[in-house]
């Protein structure tokens, strides 16, 4: 059973300038998501894809493979996830190398951790793709929006006077990797499928880092948490 792990990086990134090797307390920050990677032992193969050779640099310095750059096709800013995995793999093909199972995991990810990567690994048995999730803070239910007028309305009124423990639990990406069957992947040509199963992170666990400001939270973050 043969385990690929792909960790898209490309270099154009726009709102944090050369986000995926700029420094997280101390370090580039793809390198959390290649050193859990190489920890886990769960990979016969830890790849970057990357259309920048600054990163790919880096990526093998800290013991990732480089084995082919990303097209321009894929390192603007409307490709997909799904259409950087799907050309790696299908570079891989023409080099005779095919996996079973595959595993994306994003460059900017520090919480990832490599017993959430064998537990997730270990729910894959049973699902097309895994993937870590966390619980929103409050009831989607009540969410609101803005009107017209500039008031105020429930997305559910029929939420209105519900309390909160009364409803179902609600989840979103945690944003940190996906696991997937490889020939699933191709068949439904998404991540996600009628069989996608979770693993659940703390919200301690988890940040996006979208912002300069999400970066600092981040670090603050990351130094209560290890």
């Amino acid at each position: 059973m043969a385990n690929l792990a792909i960790i898209p990086a490309r270099g154009g990134s726009k709102r944090i300038p050369r986000k995926n090797i700029k420094t997280f307390l101390g370090k580039p920050i793809i390198v959390y998501s290649i050193e859990a990677a190489l920890k886990s032992n769960l990979f016969d193969e830890v790849m970057v894809s990357t259309d920048d050779e600054e990163i790919a640099k880096i990526a093998k310095e800290y013991g990732a493979k480089v084995p082919f750059l990303r097209s321009n096709k894929n390192a603007n800013d409307f490709a997909t996830t799904f259409d950087v995995i799907e050309e790696v793999l299908l570079n891989y093909k023409e080099e005779d190398k095919e996996f079973e199972n595959t595993c994306c995991i994003y460059p900017c990810a520090p919480f990832i951790s490599v017993k959430k990567l064998a537990e997730a690994f270990q729910k894959l048995q049973n699902f097309d793709s895994v993937f870590p999730v966390v619980k929103y803070g409050f009831p989607i239910q009540r969410a609101l929006r803005k009107s017209k007028d500039d008031g105020i309305v429930f997305f559910q009124p029929e939420f209105e006077l519900s309390r909160s423990q009364d409803l179902l639990p609600t989840y979103h990406d945690a944003g940190q990797f996906y696991w997937f069957k490889t020939s699933k992947l191709i068949i439904n040509k998404r991540i996600m499928s009628k069989k996608t199963g979770c693993v659940v992170l703390s919200e301690m666990d988890v940040q996006d880092i979208d912002t300069e400001t999400d970066w600092k939270l981040a670090e603050i973050k990351y130094k209560l948490r290890f």
